[in-house]
């Protein structure tokens, strides 16, 4: 069982962490009893933290506002995560925050204790980050949207399609989705009506001087993520519908998880692919694994020209000299 002194301190941690929690959940966090709890929540009380509570079988705690800002205090795999998280920053995909990462990461290093700091410079040491490719996200919009998310302010942006034309929308920020090194948003477009999917990196902010709030709505989808892939590979130009030669089971551990694939017997499934363009249509069949049918491959000149010569090339390439 914790001390008292480092109880204190677990338990500012974790009113940090969370806006409210019961007794019963402290209790077992902290390896109490409830009666422990609400005397370590006195004790905050006598040190100068308001520490609201409710009484009751839904009671609980809340860490209010104070005179005396409590510390900020991380435990051990808290201290590593955030020390790992602003190393992946200094080279990740939002622009304007790579020198401020570095610095924040410089300043937690010093205050970590000695077993800490050995086990963030060992992973530092002995990682490597490969160069990833994909388009720098502007920071300031980045948190702008976020803020506009959290406060539920409609918001008016500038759009670049994919085809480079320009549009300006009136739209309701709900949520953002970080796939990979791009960010979209998810929105309700005031103008159309509908939920609407943006690439952040073809945002631009538009000053709007008459802000409003609007009314939280419910989302198309439980899980945005899952949401903004059925979105994103609805709207790819190129698509193609194959019959592989191999069970579902299969094929689901070889392809994006975003595709549709539906079993058809214990040897074959139907596979839906799509994507931006045919090049990438042809990866995924190769990654298969199988033998694979194109259903109606008039109806796709382009990814069928492509495996055309793709086969060739490959044949080409272990082709034995002289025969």
């Amino acid at each position: 069982m914790l001390q008292t002194s480092a109880r204190l301190l677990r338990l500012l941690s974790l009113f940090q962490s969370r806006r409210d929690w019961t007794g019963t959940e402290l209790a077992d966090r902290l390896g109490v009893t409830t009666r422990t709890v609400r005397n370590d929540v006195e004790r905050l009380r006598q040190l100068g933290y308001q520490v609201d509570g409710t009484e009751g079988a839904a009671g609980g705690y809340r860490l209010g506002p104070s005179a005396v800002i409590p510390p900020l205090l991380l435990d051990d795999d808290e201290a590593v995560a955030v020390a790992l998280g602003l190393r992946s920053a200094a080279g990740g995909a939002v622009g304007g925050i790579e020198e401020a990462s570095v610095r924040a990461l410089a300043k937690i290093q010093q205050l970590l204790p000695a077993p800490l700091r050995r086990r963030v410079s060992a992973l530092e040491a002995f990682s490597v980050h490969a160069p990833a490719f994909g388009p720098t996200i502007d920071a300031g919009i980045l948190t702008t949207l976020a803020s506009a998310c959290r406060d539920q302010e409609q918001t008016r942006i500038g759009y670049r399609r994919h085809d480079g034309t320009e549009s300006s929308r009136n739209i309701e920020p709900h949520r953002l989705v970080n796939a990979g090194r791009r960010w979209y948003l998810v929105a309700w477009d005031t103008g159309r009506e509908a939920w609407r999917t943006f690439r952040v990196d073809r945002i631009s902010l538009q000053p709007d001087h008459a802000r409003r709030r609007f009314a939280q709505r419910q989302l198309p989808d439980d899980d945005p993520a899952a949401y903004l892939i059925r979105g994103v590979s609805m709207s790819w130009p190129y698509r193609a519908t194959v019959i592989a030669h191999a069970n579902a089971e299969t094929i689901l551990t070889r392809l994006p998880q975003h595709l549709v694939i539906e079993p058809i017997d214990e040897n074959s499934c139907r596979v839906e692919l799509s994507s931006d363009t045919p090049q990438v249509l042809a990866a995924w069949l190769g990654t298969l694994g199988a033998d694979f049918d194109i259903e109606n491959p008039e109806r796709n000149p382009e990814l069928v020209e492509h495996l055309r010569q793709t086969g060739e090339r490959y044949q080409r390439a272990v082709r034995v000299p002289g025969e």
